[in-house]
């Protein structure tokens, strides 16, 4: 009998607790729930985590359908009451119906509040006991699959890091940066005052029609004298709407502030954080301010610069140089870096903000109005640049501010390294070029690229999609290419609809490509959609649902010299609300002092009456009162020096009616019939020589045996002038023509040509010459 109780307690348990069957149980479940997760880790490798994080996005969907119900129900039971409300005041009840009803309504709001305090403990509880998963999941060490507890040494880092497009997930949900905040306590800096607010109706006539302007002049250090243009709402118009506003007893609506004078930041006493510039990029602009010039602050060109762009206003910069060149690059890349951040974390923290605020708020559809941040498209930044050497440089200094070290922050870096250098040009060792030429073709030289690069808040992707891109660098022509134009079946140009800043860098150089590739690009900017895939309406600015990108948008502009085309660009295409700077220093000395040959300098003025018959005018001139002159026999070895390739044709054409004994040289011609014509011009073979500027700067050729030069138009690049004037000197003619002592240099100008003669004869004297009343002027370079 004992026997059989013992084999029946045995059956319970060694000890004869019937429990003990149960609790192996659960430790047996205990452990299959270990294995199966380590078979899960296993299974997934190094993306247990990344599936962890999409599984926490799903569960918060479902959170945000859970309030989206909620707050149906809640408008739902507002709505009754509010009914309710009106039906009991019209009624003519006693004053004990009347309180009932005010219980009943209290009674209600509190299980409503009920209800929602619920809801909110469970997800919160759910969010606990998800992130504890996680936790427990992150303690867990060794193989995936090995059992065990986790009392191994935990491995602190993986054999592969996780990828950029995990670590910016990753971002988007970590905002512990304090400038993440609500726009109400970041009014001070310049990025939220230029973009939060709409223009008042009065400022939008200003900045549309450009009639009522403030003009101050200014003069700095470095930059020297700046002519500032802000435009000015009327104040008439600005106190009746404030006396209207009083009247209907409506609260006074918030409008962007107009545009204010830059002042001036010292370069010793820069403090980084008061410019507010990204934490992230703080450090890493020292580091390469100290590349640049030797200093870890801004030098006073950086600092002086640095003032226009943050103040959000357009600047056009004419006295770029070779030697200015990196402080620059360094200034704009480092404004439009600390621009494409900001919108990164601003949009980055309302992703956030708007599930929990639209569940608290009782009116989600302001919340949404408060966080409209975005455009019609993501790409805001355009830099069009002329070479993919020029790129390659702007975008190593937009590595080196945000990801110097490239391990894991920089994708595709490799294939940008071999696409964007190599095919460089060999300079020839005897009888070199001029020292800008080398400087400005050195490098990959092709002008058909462009690439967009998307940004996270330490990471850069270089070859992102326009549509994912905050950066967009290309060429006029590479642009031009994916625009196309009227007819084409595929054209594309809805990524130019919210450009918030537009660089153009190296303008003189893109001239000399094709200009009217830039104009088209500018007529395309800020058009209308074609197509709507890529636009979430909810979280677009109002201003620019209204189509006033145009007038958000800063333009930059940096050019070697003055021309009126660039002027032009900046008055009839920049309409930036916060106004416009241009440096305008006056020349002192022009190029004319680099002269080295003693001969007579005619400069002969042409009277126009509008710019639209300019090039008629000239032509005729031209035709008429100097081409005749030139027909005598000393007057051989003539050079025309052309400009513009229209007028360039226009007057091939007439030649070869009138005029069979000339050679030309123009940008299109090959090498060997540009050997030729050299030959047969040095050697009184021709008359007459057309030659083309753009030729000239894509060759920079010594064209031998020149006595006379006619330059119809005034160089666009002022040290062309004397470079062709010292091909005059005796080392480079022929003694067997017999012409020593006959030569001349006529040039023809027009009003409209102010600026380029001002870089060759200066300012003063330009201006002396224009006024005059005398059309013909000589001047004589002496000894």
């Amino acid at each position: 009998m004992v026997k059989k109780v013992k084999n029946r307690n045995m059956k319970h348990g060694r000890k004869g607790n019937p429990h003990k069957k149960n609790y192996n149980h659960s430790r047996k479940n205990s452990r299959y729930k270990e294995m199966s997760k380590a078979k899960e880790k296993q299974k997934l490798g190094e993306n247990y985590k990344f599936v962890k994080k999409m599984k926490n996005i799903q569960r918060n969907t479902e959170n945000e359908e859970i309030l989206r119900k909620r707050q149906q129900i809640e408008a739902r039971n507002r709505k009754r009451q509010e009914e309710f409300v009106n039906n009991v005041q019209e009624s003519d009840e006693d004053t004990e119906e009347e309180d009932n009803f005010y219980d009943k309504v209290l009674s209600m709001m509190n299980v409503s509040s009920k209800v929602s305090k619920a809801i909110e403990t469970s997800s919160e509880e759910e969010d606990e006991r998800e992130m504890s998963e996680e936790e427990k999941d992150e303690e867990d060490t060794g193989a995936p699959g090995a059992p065990g507890p986790s009392k191994r040494p935990k491995i602190e880092e993986s054999p592969k890091k996780p990828s950029l497009e995990e670590e910016n997930i990753q971002e988007e949900v970590d905002h512990g940066d304090s400038e993440s905040e609500d726009d109400e306590k970041n009014l001070c800096d310049p990025f939220l005052k230029h973009l939060v607010h709409d223009m008042s109706p009065e400022l939008y006539e200003a900045a549309k029609n450009g009639d009522n302007c403030e003009q101050k002049i200014c003069s700095w250090p470095s930059l020297g004298r700046l002519l500032v243009s802000i435009p000015r709402s009327s104040k008439k118009s600005e106190e009746g709407r404030s006396k209207k506003k009083l009247l209907l007893l409506e609260d006074e609506e918030k409008f962007a502030e107009e545009g204010k004078i830059p002042e001036r930041i010292s370069a010793k006493d820069t403090n980084l954080q008061d410019l507010h510039i990204k934490s992230q990029l703080q450090e890493n602009a020292r580091n390469l301010c100290e590349k640049i010039h030797g200093e870890r602050n801004f030098s006073n060109l950086q600092a002086e610069i640095f003032s226009i762009l943050n103040n959000y206003q357009d600047l056009y910069m004419p006295r770029r140089t070779f030697e200015n060149a990196d402080e620059i690059r360094f200034s704009y890349c480092l404004h439009a870096l600390n621009h494409a951040l900001k919108s990164y974390t601003k949009i980055s923290h309302h992703n956030t903000k708007i599930p929990k605020a639209s569940g608290k708020s009782s009116k989600p559809e302001e919340v949404q109005k408060k966080c409209q941040d975005q455009g019609l498209v993501r790409p805001k930044i355009l830099i069009i640049l002329p070479f993919k050497n020029s790129a390659y440089h702007v975008i190593n200094t937009l590595i080196a501010l945000l990801a110097p070290e490239l391990s894991g922050k920089v994708m595709n870096h490799k294939r940008f390294v071999e696409e964007f250098t190599g095919n460089e040009l060999e300079f020839p060792r005897m009888n070199p070029k001029p020292a800008d030429y080398e400087k400005i073709f050195a490098g990959n030289t092709d002008d058909n690229f462009r690439m967009g690069i998307s940004v996270a808040r330490k990471s850069l992707k270089l070859y992102a999609e326009f549509y994912s891109a905050d950066f967009i660098i290309a060429s006029p022509l590479g642009l031009r290419m994916i625009i196309g134009a009227a007819g084409d079946e595929k054209r594309d140009y809805d990524f130019l609809s919210s450009i918030e800043m537009l660089i153009i860098d190296q303008m003189d150089v893109i001239l000399t490509q094709n200009w009217l590739h830039l104009l088209h690009i500018f007529d395309h900017l800020h058009l209308k959609l074609q197509t709507r895939k890529n636009t979430d309406f909810s979280r677009v600015r109002s201003w620019c649902l209204n189509g006033w990108s145009r007038f958000y948008r800063q333009t930059l502009l940096f050019s070697n010299h003055d021309l009126p085309e660039f002027v032009a660009l900046l008055s009839k295409h920049c309409s930036n609300y916060r106004g416009s700077v241009r440096v305008a220093n006056p020349i002192a000395a022009g190029s004319v002092q680099q002269v080295a040959q003693q001969v007579n300098q005619v400069f002969h003025r042409i009277e126009v009456k509008s710019l639209e018959v300019t090039h008629d005018t000239r032509f005729e001139y031209f035709t008429r009162t100097i081409l005749p002159r030139l027909k005598a026999s000393f007057m051989a070895h003539c050079l025309i020096y052309i400009p513009n390739y229209f007028d360039f044709v226009r007057i091939r054409n007439y030649f070869k009616k009138d005029f069979p004994n000339f050679v030309q040289v123009c940008e299109y011609t090959e090498d060997a019939k540009i050997a030729r014509a050299r030959d047969m011009f040095y050697h009184s073979g021709a008359h007459f020589m057309l030659y083309t500027e753009r030729a000239h700067f894509y060759r920079r050729t010594r064209i031998r045996g020149i006595r006379h030069i006619v330059m119809y138009q005034p160089p666009s690049w002022p040290h062309f002038y004397p470079e062709l004037l010292n091909l005059m000197q005796e080392c480079y003619q022929n003694p067997r023509d017999g012409l020593e002592a006959h030569t001349s240099v006529t040039v023809l100008y027009t009003k409209y040509d102010a600026l380029q003669m001002a870089a060759i004869l200066g300012t003063d004297r330009t201006s002396e010459m224009l006024k005059s009343s005398k059309l013909t002027h000589t001047i004589m370079k002496e000894k």
